[in-house]
């Protein structure tokens, strides 16, 4: 009887022996180690270049094509800037900042001082290598030396691998117009800070609010033109300088302002302080016959005098020790339009004689010649203003002498005296179309209507001639004031002027040009005065910018026009009537006014 084995126990006698594994060899272990490491490095390219396909599938079937747009580029750049932009009133870039690197150094980590000096000046050559040098080998622990780094310097510093000098982020004004709009515009110091014009005035505005615009009432275009001129006239007759001013009647906007000489606003230090000097704001000087507006306007809104009155322009008025005399007399009375035609001085005095004094103060501060206009700017000139105000100095301020303000005071009043009579406070900021412009009425509709006859008709037949331009019905007033220096006026150095406003019939904007000591040429038969100098000039501007201003052209010898601006030496507006000869007889020696006139209602 035989039994199943067990379980568990020895194998039979005679069963083989089981395998025995062959120890592995050093060959072999190493080769085993270098499949895994392949297996391993294979599957880890496999999975970059998965990744980078996946990129390139993403980039360009699922990205838009084409290059990104430049504004996409400052967004991811991240470059933004600290103090708003300047714009003229057409969007026209006048000051913008750009982000710059800026070189310092902390001394206590240049080990090296004199070598770091030797080639930080290699690679800057505008430093100075003693002035580095010191800094490097002081005991503070930052100090700067360059400010405003090109992205070129900023490359070749950084080659240079100093340890202790680095760079910081900082910001650059620039100013595309360049002098164009230098004293309208200012500029900023080395900290990005306001230090002159717009830039010092609006300085809070323009870092607490950088990403609005600052939007000017200046048109760049209309500046190019006046600034031209400008310079074409101070070269023409050798002067020192000049001023001009393209104005908006209806709104007060400042169009273009220029003075010359001007300045780069990129680097304004170390220039002569005449070139900073703001003519046309702060600059106040004795305007000569243009102040003959502002006289004239007196005496017709009093409603004593007509203008169609006489006034004797033949005998001079002595007071005191001084005479006042005509620079070119008729011989005979004038009516005030004639005394505003040929800019007689005997006439104006003799009308505000009738006026009286009291009278003619408060009609100037009204017009805004006893304080500093109200344009956004730090550079506004105080009037000089007689004190007590007696009988000489109202005699001398009807022509326009014994009183100095800027031409902006000037501008602004004249432009008060023909829109209608309102004064618009002058800006340099753009008005919002439709916006209300405040006013105050200053003068009667009817003076004002009365006025502009009288503006044309210094153009049309009176010192003015050269300021015409054919279709605009141009209109304005010459000046012509000797300079005082020290407690005398000097002869031949003058100050000529030419207010000119177009188009009459409906004033929309005036044109002034200043001129500072001119020199008589042949080709002005020895006159350096504002009828020969300034009045070109004007109509030379107004040629160019009427069309920018589209103030289309109009027939001028149409009854529109006339029924608008005529006027004659009679003081009659009545065109179609025939003309009146002047009047022979000539008033008593003495006498102050040849003829009395009474109050005119339609002249109130």
């Amino acid at each position: 009887m035989s039994y199943p084995p067990p379980p568990y126990g020895h194998p039979p006698q005679d069963a083989p022996p089981p395998p025995v594994a062959k120890p592995r060899t050093t060959l072999a272990v190493a080769m085993e180690q270098s499949r895994y490491r392949l297996l391993v490095t294979a599957a880890v390219v496999t999975t970059v270049f998965s990744a980078i396909s996946v990129k390139l599938v993403a980039a360009t079937l699922f990205v838009q094509a084409g290059e990104p747009r430049q504004h996409h580029a400052l967004e991811l750049d991240g470059t933004t800037t600290n103090r708003a932009d300047i714009l003229d009133r057409n969007g026209n870039l006048l000051a913008t900042s750009l982000v710059t690197q800026s070189l310092y150094a902390d001394p206590k980590l240049v080990s090296r001082p004199d070598e770091a000096a030797r080639k930080l000046v290699s690679a800057l050559p505008e430093l100075d290598y003693k002035d580095v040098l010191t800094k490097l080998s002081g005991e503070k622990r930052f100090v700067w030396l360059k400010r405003n780094l090109t992205p070129k310097q900023q490359a070749a510093v950084h080659r240079l691998g100093i340890p202790g000098v680095s760079f910081e982020r900082e910001e650059r004004r620039f100013y595309p117009a360049a002098n164009l709009t230098s004293h309208v515009v200012g500029f900023t110091g080395v900290d990005n800070n306001g230090l002159a014009a717009l830039e010092q005035s609006f300085n809070k505005r323009l870092t607490e609010d950088p990403g609005t615009p600052l939007q000017l009432s200046i048109d760049l275009r209309l500046q190019h033109v006046l600034k031209k001129e400008l310079a074409a006239t101070v070269q023409e007759f050798s002067a020192i300088g000049a001023a001009g001013i393209i104005f908006d009647v209806r709104s007060g906007e400042v169009m273009a302002m220029t003075s010359l000489p001007d300045f780069d606003p990129h680097d304004p230090t170390g220039l002569d302080p005449d070139t900073l000097f703001n003519r046309a704001t702060l600059g106040v000087y004795e305007m000569g016959s243009t102040f003959k507006i502002f006289n004239s306007a007196l005496a017709l809104d009093s409603g004593k005098i007509r203008v169609s009155d006489y006034f004797d322009a033949i005998h001079p008025i002595k007071i005191g020790r001084f005479t006042i005399n005509e620079y070119h007399g008729l011989g005979r009375a004038l009516t005030v339009a004639e005394v505003f035609q040929h800019s007689s001085n005997l006439g104006s005095v003799r009308m505000v004689q009738q006026v009286g004094i009291p009278a003619q103060k408060a009609f100037m501060t009204k017009m805004g010649f006893t304080r500093p206009t109200a344009l956004e700017l730090p550079e506004n000139g105080w009037p000089l203003v007689p004190n007590p105000w007696r009988e000489v100095n109202s005699m001398t301020i009807s022509f326009g002498h014994g009183i100095s303000v800027s031409p902006m005071h000037t501008v602004t009043a004249a432009a008060s005296i023909i829109n209608g009579g309102v004064m618009h406070q002058p800006t340099l900021i753009k008005r919002e179309p439709g916006a209300p412009v405040p006013g105050e009425q200053v003068v009667s509709r009817q003076t004002s209507e009365m006025m502009r006859r009288m503006f044309r008709f210094v153009v049309t037949e009176g010192t003015g001639k050269s300021a015409g331009v054919k279709g605009y019905v141009v209109g304005g007033k010459t000046g012509t004031a000797d300079k005082q220096k020290g407690r005398h006026y000097q002869k031949n150095s003058r100050m000529s002027s030419f207010l000119g406003a177009f188009p009459m019939n409906d004033p929309r904007y005036i044109v002034y040009v200043l001129v500072d000591e001119p020199k008589a040429t042949a080709k002005t038969y020895g006159y350096a005065t504002g009828g020969w100098v300034a009045a070109p000039a004007v109509g030379r501007i107004i040629k160019q910018v009427g069309p920018l201003l589209n103030v289309p052209t109009q027939d001028e010898s149409s009854p529109e026009i006339l029924n608008a601006t005529y006027l004659n030496a009679a003081g009659s507006t009545n065109w179609s009537a025939p003309p009146q000869a002047p009047m022979s007889a000539t008033p008593a020696k003495g006498s102050t006014v040849a003829s009395f006139p009474t109050p005119a209602k339609s002249q109130r």
